[in-house]
């Protein structure tokens, strides 16, 4: 058997390991045709991943001009315990202001671990008026878990 299969995760690996991690490194490509990286706190919608950002931000340009992104997530501080998921698809904008509030509201709760105080929504709400909803939705996974090698490398 390849060692790429050997460390490749399951559908609900990637969900479970994706379900824990808080930041993704969003990839567009910037008007020169380089990687343009970024952190992102995200949340997932189904198969779906949604972050917000300002209307005005690079990644924003960058997604109207090339709907094509690339979102990392990666854990691990040694070779043997390396895991990550790179998901490749097309990213599309919403600038529908209750929408983002929802998407503001569940970044900030699963970011806090927890429910946010009454109200929250109104102050996030003033954020939203500034900002676009990113859904990325992926066409290509890849996954990676070192730790399924057992320590041979």
């Amino acid at each position: 058997m390849k060692r790429r299969n050997l460390i490749q995760m399951s559908s609900e690996e990637q969900r479970e390991f994706l379900r824990h991690t808080k930041t993704l490194i969003l990839s567009t490509i910037d008007h020169r045709g380089y990687p343009h990286s970024v952190p992102m706190w995200y949340e997932m919608d189904g198969p779906t991943f949604l972050m917000t950002t300002y209307a005005e931000s690079q990644k924003a340009m960058n997604i109207r001009r090339d709907p094509k992104v690339a979102l990392l997530a990666e854990a691990g501080e040694t070779y043997d315990t390396l895991k990550g998921v790179l998901i490749r698809g097309r990213a599309a904008l919403s600038s529908d202001v209750e929408m983002c509030v929802g998407v503001l509201l569940r970044v900030h709760e699963k970011m806090a671990g927890a429910v946010l105080p009454p109200g929250a929504d109104e102050a996030l709400r003033m954020q939203a008026r500034k900002r676009v909803i990113i859904k990325v939705t992926p066409e290509r996974i890849s996954s990676w878990d070192h730790s399924k090698l057992g320590g041979t490398y």
